[in-house]
């Protein structure tokens, strides 16, 4: 399969042809035969009693791999994207109600998204200024979401960000920087609130330091 695709990748005239056949001119949602006749047999991917609820948007098509661990649920009113790259949950991830997810992402095991939380590995090129950002080359850069993550309600993830292991995003906050493992961050742009000590078993205060040297290594 993985060759097939770098063929069709490949050959643009082939890749377009191709792409008219699975969405629209001027759309962005696949076609009523991709979502619901291939896209079950072929595209969706799922583990053990993993779960789409009925509401959920699935804009999948078979250029990128999308996989749901066992037990993940998708949640009703969540927009799942893989158009422009690889979408992948993990065993017990949870994509809360209205969250939307644009790949390239890989969302490990024991995730909690909350609701209305943007995780998008897309962004749109603007630099030529004679020609629309609707119409310039999109640009993407995958996001990782570890282990046992937390991510609260209406947080906003961007493009090339990774969450670290057992790391918590408050609730309305924009994460545009890395965040290491066992952290808390919050804010826009989000920063380090707390970090886990393996030493006191504690979660402490982040010191000055620790937020300075991680945006740094960001």
């Amino acid at each position: 399969m993985s060759a097939l695709r770098n063929k069709i990748n490949n050959n643009p005239g082939l890749k377009q042809f191709l792409h008219r056949l699975l969405v629209p001119k001027d759309d962005y949602r696949p076609r009523w035969w991709v979502r619901n006749l291939f896209n079950p047999l072929f595209s969706i991917k799922k583990g053990k009693r993993a779960s789409i609820r009925r509401s959920a948007r699935m804009d999948i098509l078979p250029k990128h791999s999308f996989y749901m661990g066992d037990y993940a649920i998708i949640e009703d009113y969540a927009v799942v994207n893989n158009i422009l790259g690889d979408v992948i949950l993990g065993n017990n991830a949870l994509i809360g109600l209205r969250c939307t997810v644009i790949g390239p992402v890989e969302i490990g095991n024991d995730v909690l998204l909350a609701q209305n939380i943007v995780l998008s590995g897309q962004n749109h090129g603007y630099e030529d200024i004679n020609t629309s950002i609707r119409e310039q080359k999109s640009i993407t850069k995958k996001i990782t979401i570890k282990d046992r993550a937390w991510i609260g309600a209406n947080a906003v993830v961007v493009a090339g960000v990774t969450i670290g292991t057992h790391s918590i995003v408050a609730a309305g906050s924009v994460v545009t920087k890395d965040v290491p493992d066992f952290c808390i961050v919050g804010g826009n742009p989000a920063k380090i609130i707390r970090q886990y000590s393996h030493d006191s078993k504690e979660w402490e205060r982040a010191k000055k330091q620790i937020i300075e040297g991680a945006a740094k290594v960001s």
